[in-house]
């Protein structure tokens, strides 16, 4: 049995994978985070048949209860002390949150080989955002240019989402996409460009109606590829993927990105 710890337990992820751990015959959900429903039972938060109960911090859950995992859907100012304190607490770690930036990717993973520790880290845990993400690194082994599209709701603070930015390091590793007009020779605000992830331009939209759609358009002469994930206004898309991290987090030391790497592999290895 996986002693499972989730952090973000009042967020809007939580209810279904919380539903879905609870239900399963390996995983058992022994400790939940949040710092507005600290002392309260889990089950009587998230309406689930769930034991454990909520602390504060993940500190303090791992000094409560037992746990083997980690999961973290918080948000991007807190998610780096959660997944520093669990590593090095010995404790597996699957990363929801965005905000993490290629830097502090690679301290975790360096952290985390240090301790004999497992970190699956994705931008997105939907199984369909994993093939659009398998797809696109596979398009840019034989198209030159492409830029991404980052939509999410206006109350979505971090730029761009996780999602994106996963997406245009995949490519990045595949090769860097053709330059169009160089920044410094664009008449006009250069910030109209969008922000560059890993020589990808992205350019993040904010608005009402959106959760995290990501779009990724290749362009050739005469001729454009589209590639969309358009996910729904529930969070179950993303139970499947964090189930499947929770039981393989704890196969391998150091930090995968991404759920496609639990699908598909070192995407290297095909190259």
């Amino acid at each position: 049995m996986t002693n499972v710890c989730f952090a973000g337990i009042t967020g809007w992820t939580a209810a279904p994978i919380v539903a879905a751990i609870a239900a399963s015959d390996d995983l058992t959900l022994t400790a939940g985070v949040s710092r507005s429903a600290a002392g309260q039972d889990i089950a009587t938060v998230t309406s689930s048949n769930a034991g454990g109960s909520i602390y504060g911090t993940v500190a303090a859950a791992l000094r409560s209860a037992p746990v083997d995992v980690v999961v973290d859907f918080t948000s991007a100012t807190a998610v780096k002390t959660n997944v520093v304190t669990a590593i090095e607490a010995g404790i597996h770690v699957v990363v929801g949150s965005s905000g993490l930036t290629a830097a502090d990717y690679a301290e975790i993973d360096r952290t985390a080989r240090d301790r004999g520790v497992g970190v699956i880290a994705a931008g997105n845990f939907s199984v369909m955002a994993a093939v659009l993400l398998r797809a696109a690194s596979m398009a840019a082994e034989h198209l030159e240019h492409w830029e991404v599209l980052d939509y999410a709701s206006d109350q979505k603070p971090d730029v761009p989402s996780g999602t994106s930015r996963e997406l245009a390091e995949t490519m990045g590793s595949v090769h860097r996409p053709g330059t169009a007009i160089p920044l410094p020779d664009l008449h006009g605000p250069v910030e109209a460009r969008g922000a560059e992830v890993a020589g990808t331009r992205i350019h993040s939209i904010r608005l009402p109606g959106f959760v995290v759609t990501t779009e990724v358009v290749f362009g050739g002469s005469g001729e454009r590829l589209v590639m969309r994930h358009d996910p729904g206004s529930t969070a179950d898309p993303y139970v499947a993927g964090t189930l499947l991290a929770i039981r393989r987090v704890a196969d391998e030391p150091g930090l995968r990105r991404g759920l496609a790497s639990l699908l598909y592999g070192d995407p290297d290895a095909d190259r």
